[in-house]
């Protein structure tokens, strides 16, 4: 084999990883949900969507927090996760 050989089936042997590394990446095991989580917010609560570093909404009052994530979850046939205080789970509602 040739110098020019060798290094060109390593390179197509790095291609083929990357394009392996690649093609799993793409693909999630799971499909992203609409859980909505009602979670402890600064001074009162918010609703937050399973997976998401962003608040969908917050509110003074943990029950208005719930009513509204409940309306979210209705419409996508999704869970509502309600938090305590200390962050610890409360109960979990489904609407699916």
């Amino acid at each position: 084999m040739t110098k020019q050989s060798d290094s060109k089936s390593w390179v197509n042997a790095l291609r083929d990883i990357i394009e392996v590394i690649l093609k799993s990446l793409g693909k999630s095991n799971r499909a992203r949900t609409w859980h909505q989580h009602v979670v402890p917010y600064e001074e009162g609560w918010a609703v937050r969507r399973e997976g998401n570093k962003r608040i969908t909404s917050k509110h003074r009052k943990q029950s208005t927090a719930i009513r509204n994530a409940k309306a979210i979850a209705k419409r996508r046939k999704a869970d509502v996760i309600i938090h305590r205080a200390d962050g610890g789970i409360r109960d979990r509602i489904s609407f699916d």
